[in-house]
């Protein structure tokens, strides 16, 4: 039985002009499947060849093969670009002579012509390549991740909360609650998080800040920097509020805090109620001893 969407390991029964034909295995020899020319790949073919095609519907609807490895097979998961918008939906990139349709109704989130998202990838009621950013219910729970293991991800999706949900290496379901991250992000989005835990139901509780003396060093990195371009001083301090904060730094005002205290013990900054100065003008951070 011919396996739509996969690979299929089928004999070469005859050859034409334009390519070969591949047997497939019925008694109607109108059943047997074009391989063209160009889907090749170069491979001088002789009848009797067994090969591994790669088997989809053409833009008439007839079954056709290739023995180009597609990016993504019908039940995988896989990070594709969009190519093109229309009025029946977008459509990515499969490595194949045809793109595949993501149908509106099949769009969580807006795509954007030229950037990556992580699709799953069907087929359709017409027997078609179809992919889909419904992803959840095909990823998987796992406990395999030790807590602060470094891993990466695919943002699949942003809840009204402001939790974003992200696929860990793009296979398992994980979670970054709103005040673990402080930097814009949309869907399709790779980041690189830290596991914090595992909550009852299987999902992953992964944070995109730093350990905290890494964010420490990194948000006085910022601080300094802002104050060198704003003329030695600006108008935030530890009393500033967290939305401000949030706002310029990108970080949370728990983290800003530690910063400047860093950089205060360091005799660097100073503080008061109209704001923060620098000591001493082009200080770099790399220049202060670690503590």
């Amino acid at each position: 039985m011919i396996k739509i969407g996969d690979i299929n390991s089928l004999k070469v029964v005859r050859r034409a002009d334009f390519g070969y034909y591949l047997g497939a295995e019925t008694d109607n020899t109108d059943d047997d499947i074009l391989l063209p020319m160009k889907s090749t790949v170069g491979r001088a073919l002789k009848i009797d060849d067994e090969v591994e095609a790669f088997i989809y519907r053409d833009s008439s609807d007839r079954l056709i093969a290739t023995l180009k490895r597609p990016l993504a097979k019908v039940g995988d998961l896989a990070y594709l670009k969009v190519v093109d918008m229309t009025t029946i939906g977008s459509f990515v990139e499969i490595g194949l002579e045809r793109d595949i349709l993501v149908p509106f109704k099949e769009e969580n989130y807006s795509l954007e012509t030229g950037k990556k998202y992580l699709f799953y990838i069907y087929l359709d009621k017409t027997g078609r390549l179809a992919a889909t950013t419904f992803i959840d219910k095909y990823l998987y729970d796992t406990d395999s991740y030790e807590i602060d293991d470094e891993v990466e991800g695919t943002v699949y999706g942003i809840q009204t909360n402001g939790t974003l949900m992200i696929a860990i290496d793009d296979i398992y379901r994980a979670v970054i609650l709103r005040n673990e991250n402080y930097a814009s992000v949309i869907p399709g989005d790779r980041l690189t998080v830290r596991v914090q835990k595992y909550y009852e139901d299987g999902k992953m509780d992964v944070t995109a800040r730093k350990p905290r003396l890494e964010e420490r060093d990194v948000v006085g990195q910022q601080i300094l920097e802002f104050l060198n371009k704003s003329g030695g001083s600006m108008v935030y301090n530890d009393k500033s509020s967290p939305d401000d904060i949030k706002k310029t730094f990108r970080t949370s005002k728990n983290a800003f805090k530690r910063a400047l205290g860093g950089l205060m013990k360091c005799d660097l900054i100073v503080q008061d109620k109209d704001g923060t100065r620098l000591k001493e003008q082009d200080i770099k951070l790399e220049e202060i001893e670690k503590e």
